[in-house]
């Protein structure tokens, strides 16, 4: 009895939805009225930022993209570059944009990579690219790469130019501001 009841509502279901199709598929009886034709701008991300893009190329962000995590290499234009070294003879280029904290990009295997700040309750700034599986931690002291889909690190110990004269300078300044004994 139940596999009767089932299969009614199935057919019924069946019908009902054949019924409302065949319905939208009859031609409309009524004289046409006359439509006022009104413009308006496109919705879709890939016309609004091609639009946009168009109408006003100076006012293009770098970093931007229309995907959060978009593998495409970023535009560039408008960032600072800083070069970093990292352990075992590894080097990375980092690109900021002053009006965009956001984001930054990243060379790291001969690519360039996008990625986006993920907020920390430590107060470390975090990157992370979900698609490419990148994350970047830095500190003041140095930064990190992490590969997050293989679970390893890519670069440990990077610094830049600045943060190698900082720690140069830390033992240095340890050592004359130990007490000394005689």
């Amino acid at each position: 009895m139940k596999k009767h009841l089932t299969l009614l509502a199935l057919l019924g279901a069946l019908f009902a939805t054949a019924g409302i199709t065949a319905a939208h598929a009859q031609p409309d009886t009524k004289p046409a009225a006359k439509k006022k034709v009104v413009k308006k701008a496109h919705t879709s991300k890939a016309h609004g930022k091609k639009a946009a893009a168009a109408a006003a190329p100076a006012a293009k962000m770098p970093f931007s993209s229309d995907a959060e995590d978009d593998d495409s290499e970023p535009d560039l234009g408008g960032t600072v570059s800083t070069d970093f070294q990292c352990e075992m003879g590894q080097k990375l280029t980092i690109w900021k944009n002053e009006a965009d904290d956001k984001h930054i990009a990243i060379r790291w295997n001969k690519r360039i990579h996008r990625l986006t700040r993920v907020a920390t309750t430590t107060g470390a700034n975090r990157f992370e690219n979900h698609k490419m599986g990148l994350v970047w931690i830095g500190i003041p002291a140095k930064g990190l790469l992490l590969d997050s889909k293989k679970g390893q690190q890519l670069a440990n110990e990077c610094k830049n130019a600045e943060q190698m004269k900082a720690a140069a300078a830390a033992p240095a300044a340890l050592l004359a501001a130990a007490p000394h004994q005689n």
